[in-house]
């Protein structure tokens, strides 16, 4: 998502949020039709949303969104500058609330705790500047992310130390590592929804891949495959030493009778 700018936007120190207002507005408006630049940013924002839930399945703390409004201050209701982050985390929050936005007045003045946005040459000025400014000054987000799909060596991150946002360091792989989230980012090349790309996608502390719902599935159903697999397997070489030991008992009877003894006797 993006912001729009005009000669009406107000400073950061003007915007500082009002959250705690006694009357805080209520005519929110929660969708502003604008749909993400491509399908492939769609796919990228909701693989990360997708996983995350996927991998903290047991967990009611956080809440993961993507391509929302995020409300902080009654002065950008008004003008409608800023848009929201194209992925979120929030975390120490309920999980299953229905939302249909961030409004941190109704959040305890809660802010995205991580922030990553699907980025394209249109809009990445506005990314690592503007909304990178009001993400470390104003809401404080700990980790923000920025990556083009469409690029596969576009990753940044920044994590906030003194108020002040550093950047991080990739490693030999060229992941960044997520502090609040204590995952990896890092690109991960395959077919996600029928379309094959070099994606952003977490990785665990071990450097396992976090897999979404649809891979978590696929992949139960390999192993279940396998297990079958397996069973069969040994379901046929009990049956063939069952034929060996069928086999060696008619050539032992065939001896005995040789030698003039009723295999039956023995």
């Amino acid at each position: 998502m993006t912001i729009e700018t005009s000669p009406k936007t107000e400073s950061l120190t003007e915007v500082t949020p009002d959250w705690e207002s006694p009357m805080p507005p209520t005519d929110l408006i929660f969708d502003d039709g604008e749909p993400l630049e491509t399908n492939r940013h769609r796919i990228a924002m909701n693989v990360l949303i997708d996983s995350l839930s996927e991998y903290w399945s047991d967990r009611n703390d956080f809440f993961a969104g993507g391509n929302m409004f995020v409300y902080y201050s009654s002065k950008r209701v008004k003008n409608q500058d800023f848009r929201g982050p194209d992925f979120f985390v929030v975390l120490n929050v309920e999980r299953h609330t229905g939302r249909k936005g961030w409004v941190v007045w109704e959040e305890g003045g809660r802010y995205p705790d991580v922030i990553i946005e699907i980025t394209s040459p249109s809009t990445a000025s506005v990314d690592i500047g503007t909304k990178k400014d009001i993400y470390e000054q104003v809401f404080q987000t700990t980790n923000y992310f920025v990556f083009d799909p469409f690029d596969p060596n576009s990753l940044q991150g920044w994590h906030l130390k003194n108020n002040k946002y550093q950047e991080l360091q990739q490693n030999d792989q060229g992941w960044l590592w997520c502090e609040k989230l204590e995952l990896w980012l890092g690109t991960w090349e395959g077919t996600i929804r029928d379309e094959s790309a070099t994606w952003l996608r977490f990785y665990d502390a071990q450097g396992n891949l976090v897999l979404d719902f649809g891979e978590q599935q696929q992949q139960r159903a390999e192993q279940q495959q396998q297990r079958a697999e397996q069973q069969q397997q040994r379901a046929e070489q009990q049956q063939q030493r069952a034929e060996q030991q069928q086999q060696r008992a008619e050539r032992l009877a065939a001896k005995l009778k040789e030698l003039g003894i009723d295999p039956d006797s023995v």
